[in-house]
């Protein structure tokens, strides 16, 4: 699902609104596509004008890949949060350059569709359309993780779609071995929790990781070097993955 809203002084130009994706059973696709309506037309960002959703039959089964394991830290300001991603970040191998270029996307007013691509040395960004990013797709989450994970997240008192989605998103992320960390900033003026994710630290979540009323916010994927680029992006638009 995708819902955007056209911008009053340019009819041209979308601003995105909410996004989500799944895979699910024949019996669950009209709940799903209901859910997904209700929330396009609930979104804090504002009432979408248009609102597409794409429901597509998947050829061949799905390959596995483990949900990362969940670690909280509560930060008192987002400038705490940011001495956090760099110091994580750091110890990954990204530069300060990539990094600076990367959270100078997250607070850009112009949010992306999707996800900045940024070489982890050089910061280079290597995402063919800056305006559309990368859309992480074709991703579910197992019957039995997800119960596991919502009995998790319902003793820390955050069982909600946006963590559950943001965890099996991630997890699909770090498990390509060019990704090296991805660094999250939730577009919600109300949500003012992001993260930091790699197959290292695993699914890091900070608060107060921007002020309350921010719109600003996105994700950046940091790569090697001498990633497959093309390869990249088709393993996370068009490869299915199930969390496990």
């Amino acid at each position: 699902m995708r819902a955007s809203q056209t911008k009053t002084s340019d009819p041209d130009i979308e601003i995105h609104i909410s996004g989500a994706e799944g895979i699910y059973d024949d019996p669950d696709v009209a709940g799903a596509v209901a859910e997904y309506t209700k929330r396009a037309f609930t979104h804090p960002r504002g009432k979408p004008d248009r609102i597409v959703i794409t429901v597509e039959k998947l050829c061949g089964k799905p390959s596995k890949v483990p949900l990362l394991p969940l670690k909280i830290l509560d930060c008192p300001t987002p400038e705490i949060a940011e001495e956090i991603i760099r110091k994580n970040l750091s110890d990954l191998g990204v530069t300060s350059p990539a990094l600076n270029k990367a959270l100078k996307i997250l607070r850009s007013p112009d949010t992306m569709r999707g996800a900045s691509l940024l070489l982890m040395k050089s910061g280079k960004r290597v995402e063919p359309d800056r305006k559309r990013g990368i859309r992480v797709s074709r991703l579910g989450l197992e019957r039995a993780a997800e119960k596991r994970l919502k009995t998790v997240l319902s003793r820390l008192k955050i069982n909600t779609n946006t963590v559950r989605e943001a965890l099996i998103l991630a997890s699909k992320v770090a498990s390509y071995p060019d990704v090296i960390a991805e660094v999250c900033i939730s577009d919600d003026p109300d949500y003012t929790t992001g993260y930091i994710a790699s197959s290292n630290i695993g699914y890091l979540r900070l608060t107060n990781i921007k002020r309350h009323g921010e719109m600003h916010g996105g994700r950046v994927f940091f790569l090697r070097e001498d990633a497959d680029v093309p390869r990249l992006i088709n393993y996370l638009e068009k490869e299915a993955v199930i969390i496990i």
